[in-house]
């Protein structure tokens, strides 16, 4: 009876709790650094060539990018680019 409690309690620690700790830790190593690195990454990109690109955009293109929310989706799939990279850097996930 005891060695199966032992058994079962073995199997939750090295497959539950300790992925736990490493997906905790990758989580919140990320989410410290992907704002870090936007903070390093932002002062090189130059926001004149940007503010001239979106006053040449037509009238109809604008509502349409505001229509499908791309001031929410570019931020996210920089921030998602960057996480990716720094995930792949890591020497644990390879």
């Amino acid at each position: 009876m005891w060695g199966i409690v032992a058994a079962v309690l073995s199997w939750i620690f090295r497959t539950i709790v300790v992925k736990f700790v490493v997906i905790a830790a990758l989580f919140w190593l990320l989410t410290y650094l992907v704002p870090l690195a936007i903070g390093y990454v932002t002062p090189f990109i130059g926001t004149s060539n940007l503010t001239a690109l979106f006053n040449a955009v037509p009238d109809g293109l604008f509502w349409f990018l505001l229509a499908l929310r791309f001031d929410v989706g570019i931020p996210l799939l920089i921030s998602a680019y960057i996480a990716r990279f720094l995930i792949r850097r890591l020497p644990v996930v390879g």
